[in-house]
């Protein structure tokens, strides 16, 4: 599963990618003119405190792939390759720029958050716009040789999702069922995506939250995850050795996690994926799996014979475990459940799979 970094010059695109992780680019890096591509771990604070209490001999967190992409400027637009590349990432995350700094220019002159969003929103709809009409031509000469039922099925989707499109709506917005779905999944539509904005505040916004309000109220109907997050601020909590000195310096802040921790866990709510954990004294480990997931599906992605083989699940709820203290005593107050293959996994879950292949 892949985040991809999108967004205009100078807005700190870079600076995120190298935070989240932790890969300093190289001139190299910037001059291919390609994605960049690495991983970044997935701070999450319940495995933090899951480490803790089983202090185990390997810990390992959950990661994502994330890539950067190209800056979206009018070449790049032009040749259409930027949009190639967003095709195949699972999700967006789009950096805006909402900081003002007379010496860092701007590519239309100004500081404007939402003409930024919208500009770019625009961009990727009229994407999908361009490849529905294309595909739309190639139909109609289909059908007026064959006439197949097929494909007078699908050029009446794409009349349906053009006529979403037409008033400037992203795909993610428009429901179709599992068959609608079925028949466009091989498209390269770009809006039916997750987006994420990131807003890069200065350092005298971190504690003012009115820009993130109104820019959430503003597109509470979009569909999109918009979070805060100080790119100069971020940089220097990432180059601390120690932790203590990153807790000191979050403190004189007021701030109580970093900002990048926080886009981690935003990246997998936005591939909708969940975190489901495995513990013990020899390894805590954060594994991620599709929504909705059964408890063989979430075996699987452990290890193939476990769902092959699977049996059940013991599950402890995280909140249980922690509230009563150890394993031990859930068991003892009945709330270890064992669970078969019609379970839906839930976040947060602490599982034990019983298999036999």
């Amino acid at each position: 599963m892949k985040i991809g970094i999108i967004g205009l010059p100078q807005t700190g695109k870079k600076t995120f990618f190298q935070i989240l992780t932790q890969h300093q680019l190289t001139e190299k890096d910037l001059a291919s003119g390609k994605p960049i591509k690495n991983i970044a771990q997935i701070k999450d604070p319940r495995f933090d405190v899951l480490s803790d209490m089983y202090k185990p001999k390997k810990n390992v967190r959950a990661r994502v792939e994330i890539e950067i992409l190209p800056k979206i400027e009018k070449d790049t637009i032009a040749k259409g390759d930027i949009f190639k590349d967003i095709a195949e990432m699972d999700a967006i995350a789009h950096v805006v720029r909402s900081f003002v700094d007379d010496s860092v220019y701007h590519i239309d002159g100004s500081v404007d958050i939402a003409r930024d969003i919208n500009n770019i929103n625009s961009e990727l709809i009229l994407h999908d716009m361009l490849f529905i009409e294309k595909r739309l031509e190639r139909l109609d000469k289909s059908i007026k040789k064959l006439n197949d039922a097929q494909s007078v099925k699908e050029k009446a989707l794409l009349l349906k999702i053009k006529e979403h499109l037409d008033k400037n709506l992203a795909l993610r917005l428009l429901s179709l069922d599992n068959d609608e779905k079925k028949l466009i999944s091989s498209y390269p539509f770009i809006t039916f995506k997750k987006m994420l904005i990131i807003l890069n505040i200065s350092e005298d916004d971190i504690l003012n939250s009115s820009i993130i309000e109104s820019m959430r109220e503003r597109y509470k109907d979009a569909d999109i995850y918009i979070m805060p997050a100080c790119a100069k601020v971020e940089s220097e909590i990432a180059s601390f050795e120690t932790e203590s000195e990153r807790e000191e310096f979050l403190q004189a802040l007021g701030i109580k996690e970093p900002a990048a921790n926080v886009m981690t866990r935003l990246c997998i709510k936005a591939l909708n994926l969940i975190s489901f954990f495995t513990v013990g004294p020899d390894e805590v480990r954060q594994w991620t799996v599709a929504a909705g997931s059964s408890a063989p599906k979430a075996a699987g992605v452990i290890h193939t014979d476990l769902q092959k083989g699977f049996i059940r699940a013991e599950v402890i709820k995280y909140d249980d475990l922690i509230s009563l203290g150890s394993e031990a005593k859930v068991k003892e107050a009945g709330k270890a459940y064992l669970k078969g293959k019609d379970y839906t996994v839930e976040d947060g879950d602490i599982l034990d799979i019983r298999f036999n292949v």
